[in-house]
């Protein structure tokens, strides 16, 4: 699957989104190693740290689901009112990028955050999250 199709389903899962309070939609495509597309949107809570990011809303219903490697996501959010076209790339955020380590080969593992299908930023979680601390080290 190339970037860009997962991209249309991370846009797609952005109409999923709660965000009632910063009023910023994320969605959030992952793509697992048996070629499954999961996704995810974030969920706030008016209790703060209790929300959570779309891409760990993705990895976490992968992961119930029975899903324990990862080859990609893609990432879209902005303002609730923006459609097709969005204003900014949504990066992920610290906690989320040592999510996707749990599961995922931080060299191969591509990180895709788009403003449009057309419009997309390619990383490895390795260049996001360099000398990360994985499962490997507890072996």
């Amino acid at each position: 699957m190339d970037s860009r199709e997962l991209m249309r389903y991370a846009i797609g899962a952005r109409a999923n989104s709660y965000a009632p309070y910063s009023h910023y939609n994320v969605g959030a495509a992952l793509l697992c190693d048996d070629g499954t597309v999961v996704c995810g949107s974030n969920i706030e809570n008016a209790s703060y740290p209790a929300s959570i990011c779309a891409e760990r809303s993705a990895i976490s219903a992968a992961a119930s689901s029975g899903k324990r490697r990862f080859l990609a996501i893609a990432i879209a959010g902005g303002a609730e009112d923006e459609k097709d076209v969005l204003s900014g790339y949504a990066m992920p955020c610290g906690i989320c990028r040592q999510v996707m380590r749990e599961f995922a080969d931080p060299k191969s593992f591509k990180i895709y955050v788009g403003r449009s299908v057309d419009d997309i930023k390619e990383f490895t979680l390795a260049e996001l999250l360099p000398e990360s601390f994985g499962p490997d080290h507890l072996k």
